[in-house]
């Protein structure tokens, strides 16, 4: 356990597989935050898990009884079901991503929680990644033209994934493209091959457009972010945390030895990215929210909306009829 003082928030976490897991290390190493417990259907890799971050293995039960906030990092069908007995026993949740499966579901829960005074945060790490806020940073001065987003990659390690690329991988850059973009698209397109595990997406916005791609298949692991601009284009890559601005010089004609060229050279500027874990970033983030009862960054109204676009993404690129390529809103 990470803290002792009666002030300490109580953290648990329900699910403790491959993302879970984190969690628990995070809260583990927190200030002022004390890993009350977790919980997991295996009870092995719970005790496991426990053991490994100086905390127990509860039921649920217990576990929802001890417990200030929660992490639910359970198989997405189960999110709604562990969400509603938090909520029942007024326990802030962060839920991973994909909030849940069914929208519908979801409004009911939102409506729960706020009436418990409960607060939802939903699980969008890349939000929390650093380069990612120092580009949210840079794109309020901007005029934004389009968002170009690859994630593209095959699974970590042995890690079954039953998901298409698009509810696994092409939601984050959802996410992040909603946030930046500040709105709903009027207009969706997208294609699918392999049962969705290459898709494609375009997003229309009034202002804007966003072109997105996410693929299972593809043998190189690349997760990288671009804005076009009226004043420069910026190049984020996920996996180096790092921000790039293009910008030009005025063009000018130089004499080199008698000779007279042309040159336009291109400024390239490197922002300072902060260090930090997103994960560990997102959670204190939660944890502050839920002890302040301010909103959190990523809400559940948030999470919805993603939800959405990524189901109708989904359902476009998976249906072959060319009339099923465009959605208008």
């Amino acid at each position: 356990m990470n803290a002792d003082s009666p002030d300490a928030t109580n953290a648990a976490v329900v699910g403790v597989g491959n993302m879970g897991r984190h969690h628990a290390r995070v809260y583990s190493e927190l200030p002022n935050v004390n890993l009350v417990g977790v919980f997991d259907v295996d009870d092995q890799q719970a005790r496991e898990v426990a053991a490994d971050h100086g905390t127990r293995a509860m039921n649920m039960e217990a576990l929802v009884r001890a417990a200030d906030v929660a992490s639910i990092a359970v198989p997405n069908q189960f999110h709604a079901e562990i969400a509603s007995q938090c909520i029942e026993h007024g326990v802030d949740v962060l839920v991973e991503k994909p909030f849940v499966d069914d929208p519908e579901t979801g409004r009911e829960l939102l409506d729960r929680a706020e009436k418990a005074g409960v607060t939802v945060q939903v699980g969008h790490v890349e939000r929390f990644n650093p380069a990612i806020r120092t580009l949210a940073d840079i794109v309020a001065d901007l005029d934004v033209i389009a968002v170009d987003a690859q994630r593209l990659g095959p699974p970590p390690g042995d890690r079954q994934v039953d998901e298409s690329a698009v509810l696994d991988l092409m939601i984050h850059d959802i996410d992040v493209v909603l946030a930046i973009l500040d709105g709903e698209p009027d207009e969706v397109n997208a294609r699918g091959v392999r049962n969705n595990q290459y898709a494609t997406a375009s997003l229309e916005f009034p202002d804007a457009v966003a072109t997105l791609t996410a693929s299972r298949v593809t043998q190189q692991r690349i997760r990288k972010l671009s804005i076009t601009a009226e004043e420069c284009r910026v190049n984020v890559d996920y996996i180096d945390r790092s921000v790039e601005i293009h910008r030009h010089s005025l063009p000018e004609y130089i004499e080199d030895n008698g000779d007279v060229r042309y040159r336009h050279e291109s400024i390239v500027e490197r922002p300072t990215v902060e260090t930090g874990e997103p994960l560990k970033n997102q959670l204190q983030s939660f944890v502050a929210a839920a002890t302040s009862e301010a909103d959190p960054v990523v809400s559940g109204e948030d999470g919805l909306r993603v939800l959405e676009v990524a189901r109708e993404i989904d359902g476009i690129a998976a249906d072959e009829r060319p009339e099923a390529e465009v959605s208008v809103r």
